[in-house]
């Protein structure tokens, strides 16, 4: 809805919430902005080249992608993990940004132009963690992903950049494993004594969409609120 805000047509992409979708549509649609619902699995080459085609159909040209797909398992002891839960990872969270990088990126070195932002996680940056292994695993990846690809696009004036945020008061905490009372002792560990809200991630992503940070790419800026404590917490 940020993006809705400052002007943006958005393709809406869900998988199983399709309730959701709408309800975020509709909100796009109220800043009298377009919105394009496409159900499409990011894990699934075909559905997220159909996907972009479809925006390209509907708005004529994709100026910002914001890979933000993710599964969130949850944790586990490290040794734990079990084969299942690696390959959703995989899938989702850095096969699924391949994916969709590579489908875009030839529409914006074609028009010369693009902002391609990734989200990882801070879990991604090392130390003892309560994210799942494979989980920061794979975020890693989206690391690596964002600099070779800003290296790669950047002779046509595309950004890759990457945010990496700390814990975000969403949904799907709870769902995962994170009691209140787990997330109050993470809170502590962060100079500003809370976690972080969803608009304060999506703020970032405005920032590296716009022209004021045209000479930013390869870059991952960390949104943990001062974490002050990489080895012995986590997210």
């Amino acid at each position: 809805l940020t993006f809705a805000k400052e002007g943006a047509d958005i393709i809406v992409n869900y998988l199983t919430r399709k309730n959701n979708a709408e309800n975020v549509a509709r909100d796009i649609e109220a800043f009298g902005r377009k919105a394009l619902i496409v159900k499409a699995d990011v894990s699934n080459r075909e559905e997220v080249f159909q996907m972009v085609n479809e925006g390209i159909k509907n708005f004529g040209k994709i100026d910002i992608l914001v890979n933000n797909a993710a599964f969130l398992g949850k944790t586990t002891e490290p040794l734990n993990c079990t084969l299942e839960e690696w390959e959703r990872f995989f899938k989702v969270d850095l096969v699924g940004t391949y994916f969709c990088i590579q489908a875009v990126a030839p529409y914006m070195m074609n028009q010369r132009y693009g902002k391609i932002i990734n989200i990882s996680s801070t879990a991604a940056l090392g130390g003892r963690t309560v994210s799942n292994v494979a989980y920061e695993a794979v975020k890693a990846g989206v690391v690596l992903l964002t600099k070779r690809f800003a290296y790669e696009l950047g002779p046509y004036n595309i950004n890759v950049n990457c945010i990496a945020p700390g814990m975000t008061r969403t949904e799907s905490l709870s769902s995962v494993g994170f009691t209140p009372e787990i997330i109050q002792k993470i809170s502590e560990t962060r100079a500003l004594r809370r976690i972080a809200e969803p608009s304060e991630i999506a703020n970032v992503a405005l920032f590296l969409a716009c022209e004021e940070s045209s000479y930013v790419t390869g870059q991952v800026i960390v949104v943990d609120g001062g974490k002050f404590d990489y080895l012995s917490h986590g997210m």
